[in-house]
């Protein structure tokens, strides 16, 4: 068993990962000091529609990077080819680490779950974490959240996060972070109520093209922003467009900002396409399920008066160093806010998201008609 399990000393000796700091600052600005202690992450597996996820990759996948040891027999008695080699591969590759992974002084505390044997799957896989009984429990042994949902529709989000935001811990919440905009509202209205540092957006956001196209766009070398394009491969449905059109219409707010005008949305066969309008710039458009994109899963395009850069999350044509790099990337910058309590995505960009979600699809159901972002605003 030993021998399967591979250590976080034995693999930043190896290549020298660079420290975290362990000093965050309070809701109220005065700064905590965690001193030599690991930051204690612990997990939570949300459901779908009350089904729960057994092998829930955005818990296995996005969060492993916060603990030092990963038992990889758990990991192949649990877990399917895919994931499997995901692990072997670029988790836990010490020539692929980007220099951070595992992240230094942090460990997984604990994983609650409501189906108890996911938990105590999950549990295996990392030596040392435990099963929380409850979710006050989880918040007691815990110094900041992550809750991961990989296909749920947010209706339990509330309920899971409500002790922790309580609580004051920074927070991750997986999109979609709230089913609705009202639930979404509920959701950021508690955490700034009880000045609980919080994050929720797309793996999208934190792919190495979005960040360029972001440092793109600051420069002003190539004059403004003039229209984005983000596409997604998979068939379209109206269920499906709920929770995986979430991250092409992140990559547009991400790129674009909030201040969302109006949205209209046609579909046909297995495709959409949505036109996300503002009052004062360029709009941005979504495809979802461009028949192209298979290999790579998304595609953007980031038109600027003198350039137009694409990209895909590939890095050199290799889609899973590139999935590899955006995970890291999205828990690199959670453990920033946890470090610092400022929060990386605005709060109305978070609910404009949601909000245009919800017109797109008014939209669709009333001729493709604009729809302001006001009327699903509640």
């Amino acid at each position: 068993m030993q021998d399967s399990i591979i250590n976080r000393r034995n693999f930043i000796a190896a290549t020298g990962a660079t420290a975290l700091a362990t000093e965050v600052k309070s809701a109220e600005g005065d700064k905590k000091d965690l001193g030599s202690k690991p930051i204690r992450v612990g997990i939570i597996s949300a459901s779908i529609r009350g089904k729960t996820q057994k092998t829930n990759g955005h818990t296995w996948h996005f969060a492993q990077g916060f603990h030092p040891q990963v038992n990889l027999a758990a990991v192949k008695k649990h877990l399917s080819a895919g994931p499997i080699e995901l692990f072997e591969k670029y988790f836990r590759n010490q020539d692929i680490h980007f220099a951070r992974l595992p992240f230094n002084n942090t460990k997984i505390s604990a994983i609650y779950d409501a189906d108890p044997a996911s938990a105590a799957a999950f549990a295996e896989g990392f030596p040392g974490v435990e099963v929380a009984r409850s979710l006050d429990e989880l918040v007691k042994n815990s110094d900041a959240i992550w809750l991961g949902d990989a296909s749920g529709y947010g209706d339990d989000h509330f309920e899971l996060l409500a002790p922790c935001l309580q609580a004051g811990l920074p927070t991750f919440c997986d999109k979609p972070i709230g089913e609705t905009v009202l639930g979404t509202k509920k959701i950021l209205d508690f955490a700034l109520k009880n000045k609980a540092p919080l994050m929720s957006s797309s793996l999208f956001r934190h792919q190495w093209g979005t960040e360029e196209a972001l440092r793109m766009k600051k420069s002003g070398e190539f004059g403004p922003l003039q229209y984005v394009i983000a596409s997604q491969a998979g068939g379209w449905s109206l269920p499906s467009w709920h929770v995986y059109g979430q991250h092409p219409v992140w990559m547009v707010m991400t790129l674009c900002g909030s201040g969302v005008d109006a949205v209209n949305m046609y579909a046909r066969e297995n495709t959409c396409r949505a036109l996300i309008t503002y009052k004062d710039r360029m709009p941005g458009e979504v495809w979802y399920g461009r028949p192209d994109m298979s290999k790579f899963y998304c595609h953007t395009s980031a038109s600027f008066t003198k350039k137009t850069y694409a990209w895909t999350p590939a890095i050199e044509d290799h889609y899973w160093l590139g999935h590899h790099y955006q995970i890291s990337r999205m828990a690199d910058v959670f453990l920033e806010m946890v470090r610092t309590r400022v929060e990386p995505v605005p709060h109305q960009e978070i609910l404009e998201v949601t909000a245009i979600i919800h017109a797109a699809a008014k939209s669709l159901n009333e001729k493709s008609r604009l729809v302001n972002l006001e009327e699903v605003m509640g």
